[in-house]
C-alpha cells in the first residue's frame, strides 16, 4: 500500500519561495507518476505538476511553469515541488499524488491517481 507524507507547507510573503516534500513508501516507484495538486476551498483539485519516477520526464501546468520544479530523490524516496516566485493565487493546500504509468486516464486530472497524501497549506501573503 502507497503511502504519501507532505511536508514544508506554511507562510510566506509574496515573491518569496518554499519547497514541499512528499515522503513516499509502500512500493517500488519506478513504473510510477508522482503529481503535486493544490485545492482550494470549493474549488476542485488543481494539476501544479508531475514527473515520471523513473525517466525524470516533468509536466507543468502554465500557471506554474517557469516559477515551480517538481523532483525526486531515488534514494530517499522522496518527491519535491520547489517554488520560486510565490504569488498570493498560489495559496491552497498542495496534495502529492501517485499513480501507476499503465492506469488510464490523463495523469494531469486529479481522478487519474490512486494515492493522495494528506495535504499541506501554502499561504501566501504580507
Amino acid at each position: 500500500q502507497v503511502q504519501l507524507v507532505e511536508s514544508g507547507g506554511g507562510l510566506v510573503q509574496p515573491g518569496g519561495s518554499l519547497r514541499l516534500s512528499c515522503a513516499a513508501s509502500g512500493r517500488t516507484f519506478s513504473s510510477y507518476v508522482m503529481g503535486w495538486f493544490r485545492q482550494t476551498s470549493g474549488k476542485e483539485r488543481e494539476f501544479v505538476a508531475a514527473i515520471r519516477w523513473s525517466a525524470g520526464s516533468t509536466y507543468y501546468a502554465d500557471s506554474v511553469k517557469g516559477r515551480f520544479t517538481i523532483s525526486r530523490d531515488n534514494a530517499k524516496n522522496t518527491l519535491y515541488l520547489q517554488m520560486f516566485s510565490l504569488k498570493p493565487e498560489d495559496t491552497a493546500v498542495y496534495y502529492c499524488a501517485a499513480r501507476p504509468i499503465s492506469m488510464s486516464g490523463s495523469f494531469y486530472s486529479f481522478k487519474a491517481y490512486n494515492s493522495w497524501g494528506q495535504g499541506t497549506q501554502v499561504t501566501v501573503s504580507s
